[in-house]
């Protein structure tokens, strides 16, 4: 019995051991400075006016997707809804609910509240 309790206490040391330097490796923790990062702790990122890098650091928005935001904003006009996302392929309700928070339509540069020029 002596010897089992020896032979498993050993194995947990060598395999304590082992790990050691893999987690000795591992980067400390930093604060987050990738755009990602960026866009989910900034201010919210306006879907009509964003270029592809903006949305691109919108947590699962790609290059592909960022462009097709972008054709459709080009096509539709801009957004009055930030629901309107939904219509654009690769953009469903459950990635909608984690992009709500992080996105605004406020109007365009160009137009003023209330769409009077």
């Amino acid at each position: 019995m002596r010897r089992i309790t020896f032979t498993v206490g050993m194995l947990v040391a060598a395999l304590a051991i082992a790990a050691t330097p893999a987690l000795a490796r591992q980067a400390p923790d930093k604060p987050a400075t990738s755009a990602k990062a960026t866009a989910t702790t900034g201010a919210p990122v306006n879907l009509n006016t964003a270029s592809a890098t903006q949305l691109e650091a919108l947590p699962g928005i790609g290059p592909a997707t960022a462009k097709r935001i972008i054709e459709y904003r080009q096509k539709n006009g801009a957004f009055k809804k930030t629901e309107e996302l939904m219509n654009v392929k690769g953009i469903g309700e459950k990635s909608f609910l984690k992009l709500k928070p992080l996105v605004t339509v406020a109007p365009d540069k160009g137009e003023r509240a209330g769409g009077q020029h």
